[in-house]
């Protein structure tokens, strides 16, 4: 290597968590990001870590795979995870964030940080002397990401994720809705916006018809399916919204003591409680349609929307065939990919590979072996999953239960084996820490 300084194209949370492992291992960073000078269709501010959907890094409970993936990163010194849990707003089981204090947050580390250099320009080579780490995300500008189909021989890969709309909290009608937390978690932290048989139809036929945004190469089978267009989900069937984002289960009406006949959920989406995401609510709709459509929401007639809802496309590699469990590159080995290009699906998933590639290339660097987690731990499950010559039909995962190495012995109670399954890989990381210390 020319220099013992590291790449890291990318200051999304992949990338800037990359960085920030790098560091930590006492090797000089080059973090390259094209903000502020430009800007994919989904970004909006200057900032590091940009949270483009949703403001909910979704499950913090060991008994769901997400939540445990957050606690080992906790226990791995992750940025992100520091920077999420400061800046957490109330959701229930969830882990829910200011979003913009929590990307002011990371670049403000970033950028103090004495070993990491942020060069502000777009990065459309690969350089053959430095090791890399690719973490430019889904939406990686086309004269990278010509470069990386060239170099993998590849057409691109790709599919279409979206971000539900934001309202002010001050346009909500108060006296159409109520706060609970599902089955009573939490502090009472979302406003629910409860709907009648007959307000729900009304709904669901005006959702159906409502004019939405042609996009290239939209095909329905290229929709993830955790950020489901709400449209697209309502022309399943009729119910197919009651039994998903709308389900009334565990939410009690106070003013009927019943369970409404649909619930349409808001979530915190900044620490000063003036916006409110709609949750379960990606989309595609033209924004005069979104604003039509849904103001028949229970509590949103007069609501004003500080965002809303869109739809982008995203790429990612064919990482079974061209990535290692480091998520380094077979045919390159000074190049390392990591979070959502490499197809792994989430915020803290990407989070995940970001820490992986970034511990590694620091090891690479330093000429020790590499550190691969066991698939046993959500975080090895990732790294395997993604790694797996099997996957000939690959398409982004999140973090489950179902990709983590089983436990020796059947059990009946799932609740139990998930948290037998927690221990067992919070052991594994517990274990490496200690090794590390």
């Amino acid at each position: 290597m020319k220099d013992e300084v590291i790449h890291v194209i990318g200051a999304g949370l992949a990338g800037c968590e990359a960085a920030w492992q790098i560091a930590r291992q006492g090797i000089k960073v080059r973090l390259f990001e094209m903000k502020p000078h430009k800007k994919t269709p989904a970004h909006h501010s200057d900032t590091y870590a940009e949270l483009v959907c949703s403001n909910s890094l979704r499950s913090d409970r060991l008994e769901n795979a997400v939540g445990l993936l957050k606690e080992e990163l906790r226990l791995l010194g992750s940025l992100i995870m520091h920077c999420a849990d400061k800046t957490r707003v109330p959701a229930g089981g969830a882990l829910a964030v200011d979003r913009h204090g929590f990307s002011r947050m990371v670049t403000e580390a970033i950028e103090s940080h004495p070993l990491i250099e942020v060069i502000h320009e777009e990065v459309t080579s690969l350089s053959h002397d430095n090791i890399t780490v690719v973490a430019t995300g889904p939406l990686t500008s086309e004269p990278l990401a010509q470069i990386i189909r060239q170099m993998l021989g590849m057409e691109s890969l790709f599919f279409f994720d979206a971000a539900a709309p934001i309202v002010r909290a001050d346009t909500i009608n108060m006296d159409r809705v109520f706060r609970a937390s599902r089955y009573g978690r939490g502090d009472a932290d979302y406003i629910n916006c409860p709907m009648t048989q007959e307000e729900y139809l009304a709904f669901y036929d005006a959702l159906i018809h409502a004019e939405t945004v042609e996009l290239k190469d939209f095909e329905d089978d290229r929709i993830f399916e955790g950020c489901m267009p709400i449209e697209s989900m309502a022309k399943r069937g009729l119910d197919t919204m009651r039994f998903g984002p709308l389900k009334p289960v565990g939410l009690i009406d106070p003013r009927t003591g019943r369970e409404p006949w649909a619930v349409v959920q808001l979530r915190q989406d900044n620490a000063a409680g003036s916006l409110y995401n709609m949750v379960g609510f990606q989309t595609r709709l033209k924004w005069g349609e979104q604003k039509r459509v849904f103001s028949m929401i229970p509590g949103l007639e007069n609501a004003e929307f500080e965002r809303y809802g869109v739809m982008h496309r995203n790429t990612f590699i064919h990482s079974p065939k061209h990535l290692d469990a480091a998520y380094r590159l077979k045919s390159r080995p000074n190049i390392f990919f990591a979070g959502q290009i490499t197809g792994v699906e989430g915020y803290i998933e990407s989070t995940a590979s970001g820490m992986v590639a970034g511990l590694n290339a620091a090891r690479q660097l330093k000429g020790l072996k590499d550190l691969i987690f066991p698939a046993c731990t959500a975080i090895g499950a990732l790294a395997h999953y993604v790694s797996n010559p099997a996957n000939t039909h690959f398409q982004p995962m999140n973090a489950t239960f179902g990709i983590m190495e089983p436990l020796g012995t059947r059990m009946r109670d799932k609740k139990e084996k998930y948290r037998k399954m927690a221990e067992r890989a919070l052991g594994m990381i517990q274990e490496y820490v200690r090794l590390q210390e």
